[in-house]
């Protein structure tokens, strides 16, 4: 982390704040769409997004709240151009139907940002019986029990993807793909991801084991894009810690948070930075396959940076979520 105000090669720091890190860049003509858009950093991204004139897209989970961000923003930025449509993460139809609406709206796709996750919550399966962190925070699986499919962002990259390349051939921009990890990618087992675990239920580990698969999805769907030619980037990042709504089944952790956190922790506003940083800057242009932190180049764990690991996550994700 770049303490304090010191700043990395990109002239920012972890002070540094999301409008910011985007000052004097016109992002419209642009179209976006930023998961769990209704709270924390996933507000602060879209409303940044929206000031600097992108479209953006609110995927979420609970329509009110989205709706009422939505208007929230619309009072600060009366032109900003945003919508709200819905997506459960946990929900592999829920997904299907996101992309399904999406896709009949004739939209393009410029930057797609898989921001929504949940820390640790309760033991919990998702409807589909998958440990409810994996299930969110990265994909969706077939349930043996139910026979129903699940989701999560890796799904959903893959049926929006095509739209994406469509939009960057026919726009000549680049197009960007941004997956909201964190340093916990480093509390994991040996093994890193632990394919013969996914249905148990969630731990800290898994939580590691989940933004460990972001950062890996990202890479590998970077190798992906680059051997097709495509004009497509894909990036990861740590957005640092942030007391959020992400909190709210960690009783204990979220006291602390609240009586300390001011002096240890980032606000929201510094939060979003390198998610918007990553999203708009010119100087990230070419750049993919790469870990951010405070708005600059990072070093993940040597799992994270495991190509052979990316590769099998990838393939047993494409197999799990393409059964019917």
């Amino acid at each position: 982390m770049w303490l304090f105000g010191w700043k990395g090669p990109s002239g920012f720091s972890a002070s540094s704040t999301a409008e910011e890190v985007t000052q004097g860049i016109d992002g419209t003509g642009l179209t976006a769409i930023v998961t769990g858009a209704s709270s924390g950093i996933g507000a602060e991204t879209t409303r940044v997004l929206a000031l600097r004139g992108v479209h953006v897209v609110m995927a979420v989970r609970n329509l009110d709240a989205g709706r009422n961000g939505k208007e929230a923003m619309l009072k600060e930025i009366p032109k900003a151009k945003i919508d709200v449509m819905e997506l459960d993460l946990s929900s592999m139809a829920s997904v299907r139907n996101f992309a399904s609406e999406y896709t009949s709206l004739g939209l393009p796709l410029n930057i797609l940002i898989n921001n929504a996750g949940v820390l640790s919550s309760p033991s919990k399966l998702s409807e589909d019986n998958i440990e409810l962190l994996f299930a969110t925070n990265h994909i969706g699986m077939f349930s043996l029990t139910f026979n129903i499919e699940t989701f999560g962002h890796f799904l959903l990259t893959n049926l929006l993807l095509e739209i994406m390349k469509n939009t960057a051939q026919k726009s000549k921009q680049e197009g960007r793909i941004i997956n909201v990890s964190s340093v916990g990618h480093r509390i994991v087992s040996r093994e890193g991801i632990c394919f013969d675990k996914i249905y148990n239920e969630a731990s800290w580990f898994s939580y590691g084991q989940s933004k460990l698969a972001n950062i890996l999805h990202a890479n590998e769907l970077a190798r992906r894009l680059k051997e097709e030619g495509e004009e497509i980037t894909a990036n990861s990042l740590h957005p640092g810690a942030i007391h959020t709504n992400l909190l709210r089944h960690q009783g204990f952790v979220n006291a602390i948070f609240s009586l300390f956190g001011k002096y240890m922790t980032k606000n929201v506003q510094q939060g979003a930075a390198t998610t918007c940083y990553i999203a708009l800057h010119p100087q990230v242009k070419g750049m993919s396959g790469n870990y951010f932190m405070d708005s600059n180049i990072a070093e993940p764990s040597s799992q994270a940076k495991d190509a052979e690991l990316a590769k099998k996550l990838w393939d047993f994700s494409l197999i799990i979520t393409d059964k019917k």
